[in-house]
């Protein structure tokens, strides 16, 4: 695995800040990077700081049937086109926010979904925001995460290197894994695409949970459509 550390500032214990340089690759490439990373994000109830612990990547242009972009851009995905290290949130079944981090140059869609973290600073903001859960499941899972740390739907479109978001990487990020992407439908969720990268034995990191085809019947007899992938 390539090192984390370059084209940064450096920072506390280690960890640097990286320039928009350092997100100008695809996010299969950077995913795994980002492992152990702190995110920060801040509003006007306080910070909220997450070690992120699991993520997956998102390429485009019919790379990835499982991304939001594979068809090509839309009004909807066109942070996803970007300049690099910017934020890419979307609303998905009628009820949840979720954050990516958009990597590639510009012009060519790629993302990293942010999928579980540990909150490492501002716990009772989390905490009140989510009810009362274990800590461990503040900000597990990628609806869960942006709950917790606030991200709002109304920040697609920020930049994750300036405030109110914040990013430090690890110089060695932690020892990981990878397998399928959770909850994506058709080829995209297969093994063909092990582009899931999670923290080894981290108690953050969601369940893996495999696409469920519901069976759909029509009146005509006909076969039901296959929906569009639904990942982003």
């Amino acid at each position: 695995m390539p090192s984390a550390a370059a084209s940064s500032d450096v920072v506390d214990a280690g960890r640097f800040a990286p320039d928009r340089d350092f997100f100008a690759r695809p996010a299969t490439e950077i995913a795994p990077l980002l492992l152990g990373a702190r995110l920060t994000h801040e509003s006007d109830a306080g910070k909220v700081v997450l070690r992120l612990t699991e993520v997956e990547a998102y390429l485009g242009d019919e790379a990835d049937p499982g991304s939001h972009a594979f068809r090509g851009r839309t009004r909807r995905n066109g942070v996803m086109y970007g300049p690099p290290g910017f934020v890419y949130v979307y609303f998905t079944y009628g009820m949840h926010v979720c954050a990516n981090i958009v990597c590639s140059p510009e012009g060519s869609a790629s993302a990293v979904l942010l999928r579980a973290a540990e909150v490492v600073e501002g716990e009772p903001l989390a905490q009140a925001r989510r009810g009362t859960v274990p800590p461990r499941d503040l900000a597990r899972g990628p609806a869960r995460l942006t709950v917790a740390a606030g991200i709002r739907l109304d920040e697609n479109g920020s930049d994750a290197l300036a405030p109110p978001f914040g990013l430090e990487l690890e110089p060695h990020p932690p020892a990981s894994l990878a397998g399928p992407r959770v909850g994506v439908s058709g080829d995209g969720g297969g093994e063909a695409y092990p582009w899931r990268f999670w923290v080894a034995g981290d108690p953050s990191v969601s369940v893996y949970r495999a696409a469920q085809r519901r069976p759909v019947t029509r009146r005509d007899g006909r076969a039901p459509r296959t929906p569009p992938p639904s990942r982003g």
